[in-house]
């Protein structure tokens, strides 16, 4: 990135800038004297180690407008050694991936002394930020100049400050060079490509990847489906009952995409390194509060929240209010139905050509209200969630996901559902979904894209305007990108994006075989999709940090759910259809046992067990769970090769080998956890850390024997 000479006042502060911190108007001196000391001192005296600096100098804050604007970067040895602190893994010169370390540094590829590029630029900021983070207080009792923000020992300063309202916000800088490439080879050219993945994981971090990697794999997925759904179309246009086939294909597709990506995401964060890489501890959310007291297992002081008090938020409160919601939701849907017959009745009666096109009004208004229902929600239940209390963010998420998909689901197919099985209407439920679908879609372009992009070219042409009113002699492109940056809108994580495909998921998968065009119109919101979300990301959002991440997370399992619906929908679809019923005229006993049949088959998983008797020196399976019955435990690694071999002596790491994550079910306890393993001599000792209650060690005496599985079952 180009950082201006007249940015640059001395020697100290000539560095890369990567993340800016504004602060409040008026915060008092020595507060941010304070803060730059912790910022920059050493990490043996409590510090970040980073480098710091003021966006203006002091003879610039007299020629432009004064902003509590602050460059945060850091030297090439720092990064490295966070690198190595956080785990990050790289490839090795001999193609395996290992996490990185400051001292076998030379051993990874692409590694040299005079190389920039051996971290990307978001692995540098994702580093300054873990940094930032990480900076705790000592023995400091509240923040310099401000008495009532208390600090406690261990206390993360940057969630106080932000909590307090001194830091605004913290962000990661464009850099405009690495961008341009970026988007001449993402979206400025319209072609039918695929798209720069590896460079979007470069930039933006892994999680945007997988998004976008998914986005491009579900376009690509649902071709098949337009490709034969459009001439099924138009030769059985009239015919509504000839739906057997579609449906057919949609359940065996439904179901298969889904195994697919599987295998596709792990080979792509098996090369970024992200498959192996050791989950960092998770600190309590920003908005979490309680007394204050000792957490039992860290043992550092913290807010703590009695976990029945949450209980009785979620079931007293949260609960019935989701379930009030659901009712309006219903309710709304009678008033639908109501319009839809009122609509129809018109028609009959007239029979004019404004009264067909009346036909469809009911469907567009029932589609735009539920998309405005959903936004409403949306905003509930984010309250509802924390004021839930959630010690961390992955359970907030999790109860706020949950929240959501209920609702939306319920929202957008109930409806679809009841004119299918209750009104076995079909020719209403090709009209119903066509609409929802074609209205939603382009609501969601209009809302997620062009607004967002027209509000930002607007502000984008005001601070243009006002850098060149400026008498100051100096190069203001720095101020200009900073000042342009910070006003961007925050991007919120990939919630609304996936949302938004889930939702076009259940739309293709359930009922697609009545409305065979709703694959194509799914891929052709989807190739706009992926240029407008690609323009948000680059010129619309402010530039999210990087998050590593080893899959798409609890959406895999949404997607999953969807696809358990809909293989169950088609197949009760095709057990309503004219021809299956000629085939059981007399016993529907016999129908319902066969669709049933239909719908276990397409969900079994093949699975074989394999006994694998291990000596000394053999190495264990590439994949799969080890299971040791005689202690009650079962270790279940990720997909990735296990380096691991047994030696008489005892069962040890060679070569040396990362702690890798795995879930961990023992004596009843059903429970995701994180095991970190470590040798000992004949015993292999877990230490499991869970979002519950700690596990604590689980020593484990091996044997010679065990049993690999091809199949990874859950544990439960």
């Amino acid at each position: 990135m180009k950082v201006t000479s007249s940015a640059l006042d001395t020697c100290e502060s000539s560095f890369t800038p990567l993340v800016v911190l504004e602060l409040a108007q008026d915060v008092k001196e020595e507060t941010k004297e304070w803060l730059k000391n912790r910022i920059i001192s050493k990490k043996e005296d409590g510090g970040a180690q980073l480098l710091f600096r003021p966006l203006l100098n002091k003879y610039e804050k007299e020629t432009l407008e004064n902003q509590n604007l602050y460059l945060v970067g850091a030297s090439k040895i720092t990064l490295l050694l966070g690198a190595e602190a956080m785990g990050l893994v790289k490839e090795c010169n001999d193609n395996t991936m290992r996490a990185f370390t400051y001292g076998t540094r030379y051993n990874f590829k692409d590694f040299d002394d005079d190389n920039d590029d051996f971290l990307t630029m978001a692995e540098c900021q994702f580093i300054i930020k873990h940094e930032l983070e990480n900076l705790r207080a000592r023995d400091e009792k509240m923040i310099p100049g401000y008495p009532q923000a208390k600090l406690y020992p261990g206390k993360s300063l940057l969630r106080r400050l932000l909590t307090s309202g001194i830091v605004i916000q913290v962000f990661p800088l464009h850099d405009n060079e690495a961008l341009k490439k970026l988007e001449d080879t993402w979206y400025t050219r319209f072609t039918l490509k695929y798209q720069p993945i590896d460079h979007i994981r470069g930039y933006f971090g892994e999680t945007i990847a997988l998004y976008f990697g998914f986005l491009e794999y579900f376009t690509v997925a649902l071709i098949p489906m337009a490709v034969i759904g459009l001439p099924y179309y138009l030769f059985v246009w009239e015919d509504y009952d000839k739906y057997v086939i579609f449906a057919s294909f949609n359940l065996i597709w439904s179901t298969v995409i889904l195994e697919v990506w599987k295998r596709g995401c792990a080979n792509m964060t098996y090369r970024w390194g992200t498959l192996v890489m050791k989950r960092q501890f998770e600190e309590p959310r920003p908005g979490f509060h309680g007394v204050l007291g000792i957490n039992p297992v860290t043992g550092r002081k913290e807010p703590l929240y009695p976990s029945y008090k949450r209980q009785l938020r979620i079931y007293l409160v949260s609960l019935p209010f989701v379930c009030l919601c659901l009712y309006f939701s219903l309710y709304v849907m009678m008033i639908y139905f109501d319009m839809e017959a009122w609509a129809l009745s018109l028609h009959e009666n007239s029979g004019s050509e404004w009264t067909s096109v009346l036909l469809y009004v009911p469907s567009i208004i029932y589609a735009i209200v539920i998309e405005i229902m959903n936004r409403l929600y949306r905003y509930a239940a984010e309250f509802l969630t924390s004021w839930e209390n959630h010690r961390l963010e992955s359970a907030y998420q999790n109860h706020l996901i949950l929240k959501v998909l209920v609702f939306n689901f319920l929202n957008c197919f109930a409806s679809l559902f009841y004119i299918a099985f209750v009104l076995r209407d079909m020719k209403l439920l090709r009209q119903s979904l066509a609409t929802l679908l074609i209205t939603s879609q382009i609501l969601n372009q209009i809302m997620e894209s062009l607004l967002p992009y027209w509000l930002q070219r607007k502000h984008h042409v005001q601070v243009k305007r006002k850098v060149q009113a400026l008498k100051a002699d100096i190069d203001a492109t720095l101020y200009e990108q900073v000042v342009l940056e910070k006003e961007m809108g925050t991007y919120l994580g990939t919630f609304d994006d996936y949302l938004e495909l889930f939702l076009q998921f259940g739309y293709v998968s359930l009922f697609s075989c009545v409305y065979p065009l709703a694959a194509a119109f799914a891929v052709l919101n989807n190739f706009t999709e992926v240029n407008s979300d690609a323009l948000k990301m680059c010129r619309v959002l402010k530039r999210p940090f990087s998050e590593p991440s080893a899959n798409i997370g609890v959406w895999q399992l949404a997607f999953e759910t969807m696809s358990v619906i809909s293989v169950v929908t088609n197949c009760a679809l095709i057990g309503m259809s004219p021809q299956v019923n000629a085939l059981f005229p007399e016993s529907k006993l016999d129908l319902v046992l066969i669709v049933v049949a239909v719908e276990a088959l397409v969900h079994v998983e093949p699975r074989a067990d394999v006994p694998v008797h291990l000596s000394p020196e053999q190495p264990l399976p590439p994949v799969g769970s080890v299971t040791l019955p005689a202690q009650g435990l079962c270790l279940r690694p990720r997909h990735f090769p296990l380096q691991e071999s047994l030696l008489d002596e005892g069962w040890f790491l060679d070569p040396p080998f990362q702690p890798f994550s795995g879930t961990v079910c023992h004596a009843g306890l059903h429970t995701g956890a994180t095991a970190v393993t470590e040798t000992i001599v004949g015993v292999r000792k877990l230490t499991c850390t869970t979002d519950q209650n700690p596990l604590g060690s689980l020593p484990i005496q091996l044997s010679a024997t065990a049993v690999f599985s091809c199949d990874i079952p859950p544990c439960i």
